[in-house]
């Protein structure tokens, strides 16, 4: 019988089905290969590319802002915040109030942001945006599926509350929102960019693919303040506050030649790294958002004007007895019987009856011209955000006394920035300044809104202020100095309220040759002084000291520089 001939038992059948089996599946393994590997491979690819593979954004640097000699005023420092896909954060709530708790938020709010977002198809939520390193990396150590890290900066403030009004500061995302930081917005903005990264299955990158657009750094901006200048001003502003007991101050510095301000500080302040003392006006710029009544300060203004006429000479005279001057039912005071007095003594003395006789004798057109001139009425241009243009009216609209007020500073309201401008006007032989915050090499030219003669015989009799008059005490060793103290009372709803007054002291220095022009505002002080020649002339001494040593001017008081060497020299030997 042949082998063949011997019927195939069933042991062998069932193997010949196993092996047909596995060459059945294999064929459809290879077949399913072929046809993901080839047909459906762009499919897959993308559907991979969307599970793995995300587009970020790569943050841009935001510009510094240095002081003139490249001190840092405002920096920008990395930072981490938390960001995840809602669609994985709600499938996973107990891991999500982990999270909450480490962060230190409140859990439940987290899961409802969660929730409303996937219900949104939203595919981003910021969980917490800057977040210190080490605290970002204890979250994502939970190891939470949709969790990432998206690098950002933050803006630090060096100075702290010193330049704070100054300088502003920025929103969480960096967009100044006060200050320099928010006028120079579109420079110190830089432009993101993006890339693609590849992130595994909890959310974590684990290689970046490549750059679609690289990151724009914003530009950094150097501002005329003297950082080291800007704190001096700034206690010297604590310092004064504390003791005469105000309510607010301000002083500004200001370069006569080139209209930068070296220095600008208020009180109350507030610390812009301190998100949650942003409150109550503290962020306010007060030297050019508010105004004031400026008193005395204005008589030498006054006093151009009459010259500027025509019609006046410093050595004329003007009978100031017996004190006191009324036009029709108001009277004008003096502190004293002064007698007669010329336009020199007017202003050394500070004779409120002495310049508003004069004032009255001015065309009212040429005396507004004048003051319109020195800027006032008129906003300083120096782009900072909120500066305001004061109160001046058009002399069509002026009252019969209004012409007499005027002249002693009563009637009209100013910013410290817009005195300062003007006393630089004074020093700068007759030139106002353009007002700069940025530092310049090459400063624009100024323009002429007096006669140099008269700028300087108004310097002269503010110098006289200064050594025989009412600002002794404004005196820096060694200097010329010359200035005005002024005085008014604080304005209120129907008049002037009788004990509140706002003191000022309006100078510069060195009256031979100025570089400097200050301004210091002390508003109601009430510790028992009140004149701007005890609360604010001391102010101006402290502050100008400092600009003038900073700066290496050198003295041009020979006389004074001489005894104080001499007292020196027998203190040492004795």
């Amino acid at each position: 019988m042949n082998r063949s001939d011997i019927p195939m038992s069933n042991w062998s059948l069932r193997r010949l089905f196993v092996l047909l089996s596995f060459a059945a599946m294999g064929a459809l393994l290879l077949g399913r290969a072929l046809y993901l590997q080839v047909f459906a491979h762009d499919f897959y690819q993308d559907q991979g590319d969307a599970r793995h593979i995300r587009t970020v954004s790569i943050a841009a640097h935001r510009g510094n802002l240095m002081d003139r000699n490249g001190e840092p005023l405002a920096i920008s420092t990395p930072i981490q915040s938390i960001w995840g896909v809602p669609s994985k954060l709600v499938t996973q709530p107990a891991a999500l109030r982990e999270v909450a708790a480490l962060l230190a938020i409140d859990g439940e709010e987290l899961l409802k942001r969660a929730d409303r977002a996937n219900k949104s198809k939203k595919e981003f939520l910021y969980v917490k945006r800057h977040v210190p390193p080490v605290l970002a990396d204890k979250v994502m150590d939970l190891r939470v599926e949709g969790l990432s890290l998206q690098r950002e900066y933050r803006r630090y403030y060096p100075s702290g509350r010193a330049a704070s009004q100054v300088v502003g500061f920025t929103d969480i995302d960096e967009r100044g929102r006060e200050g320099l930081e928010m006028a120079y917005n579109d420079w110190l903005s830089g432009k993101p960019g993006s890339r693609r990264v590849v992130q595994d299955l909890n959310g974590r990158e684990i290689t970046g693919v490549d750059i679609l657009e690289p990151a724009v750094a914003g530009k950094d901006l150097r501002l005329s303040i003297d950082k080291q200048l800007q704190y001096f001003a700034d206690q010297a502003l604590i310092d004064a506050v504390t003791e005469n007991k105000a309510e607010s101050a301000s002083v500004v510095v200001m370069a006569v030649d080139t209209g930068e301000v070296l220095a600008m500080a208020n009180y109350p302040s507030y610390n812009p790294n301190d998100m949650s003392d942003r409150t109550g006006g503290r962020q306010r710029n007060r030297s050019l958002t508010d105004v004031f009544e400026p008193g005395s300060t204005m008589k030498p203004f006054t006093i151009a004007a009459a010259l500027d006429s025509g019609n006046f000479k410093a050595d004329d005279i003007v009978f100031t007895s017996p004190g006191y001057y009324s036009i029709g039912k108001y009277q004008i005071n003096d502190t004293r019987d002064n007698g007669w007095l010329d336009l020199r003594g007017i202003v050394k003395k500070s004779s409120n009856v002495g310049v508003s006789k004069v004032a009255t004798q001015l065309d009212p057109e040429q005396m507004w011209s004048v003051f319109d001139s020195f800027g006032f009425g008129r906003p300083p241009g120096s782009e900072f955000p909120g500066e305001v243009a004061g109160y001046f009216n058009h002399p069509t609209l002026w009252h019969h006394i209004e012409q007499a007020s005027i002249s002693y500073g009563y009637g009209i309201s100013v910013s410290a920035l817009q005195l300062v401008r003007a006393y630089s006007a004074l020093a700068n032989d007759g030139v106002m300044p353009t007002v700069s915050f940025v530092a310049s090499d090459d400063a624009p030219e100024g323009r002429r809104v007096i006669d140099k003669e008269i700028a300087r015989e108004v310097r002269s009799m503010l110098e006289a202020v200064v050594t025989d008059g009412t600002g002794s005490r404004a005196r820096v060793p060694g200097y010329r100095v010359a200035g005005k103290t002024g005085t008014s009372h604080r304005s209120q709803s129907g008049g002037y309220a009788e004990d509140r007054y706002v003191s000022v002291f309006a100078g510069f220095a060195p009256a031979s040759d100025p570089k400097f022009a200050t301004v210091v505002v002390i508003h109601d002080p009430k510790a028992g002084q009140h004149f701007g020649s005890v609360v604010a002339a001391p102010v101006f001494a402290n502050v100008m000291s400092h600009a003038l040593r900073l700066q290496n001017i050198e003295p041009d008081d020979v006389d004074d520089r001489r005894a104080s060497l001499a007292g020196a020299v027998r203190g040492d030997s004795s």
